[in-house]
């Protein structure tokens, strides 16, 4: 097994901003990602309502363990407790990344298929033959879609 992290993703409801400020009061620290869904209005379709809202954040909360979190759109169906937090794990290689992916998805539901996006060589979220919701992403080295350019990979 090559994941390099399993953390915590907590979804809200326009609240992500005010949530993650009282966790950094708590665990101290400093964010690591703090994105507005305004970054990506030039190549992706943001309603007004919700540019402002939180696309990713991350606060470390450990050596080990980082803290993670976004506001859904305003658009979408809110988000309830008991399904709004994710297992967000990251792999060293796409095919790992595959291969957990193939293996999860079995029976389950997928909610965004595998694949390429702008911060991310693969990423997909699917939720399990148990009802639990994990986001994979590849921390592989890639071009970016949008710009072509060279990517390290996300370190999580």
């Amino acid at each position: 097994m090559t994941a390099t992290s399993l953390n915590p993703h907590l979804v809200f409801n326009g609240t992500c901003e005010e949530a993650f400020n009282f966790y950094k009061s708590v665990f101290g620290g400093a964010f690591t990602a703090f994105l507005r869904h305004e970054v990506t209005a030039s190549f992706q379709n943001v309603a007004d309502a919700d540019k402002k809202r939180i696309m990713h954040a991350m606060l470390p909360i450990t050596e080990h363990v980082t803290l993670m979190g976004c506001d859904m759109p305003a658009s979408d169906p809110p988000a309830q407790f008991g399904n709004n937090v994710t297992l967000s794990v990251s792999f060293a290689t796409d095919d790992e990344t595959r291969r957990v992916y193939d293996a999860l998805s079995a029976g389950g539901t997928i909610s965004m298929p595998l694949e390429k996006t702008f911060f991310a060589s693969l990423y997909a979220v699917i939720t399990d033959k148990f009802g639990v919701c994990w986001g994979l992403m590849s921390a592989a080295p890639f071009n970016c879609p949008v710009t072509g350019e060279a990517m390290p990979g996300m370190k999580v």
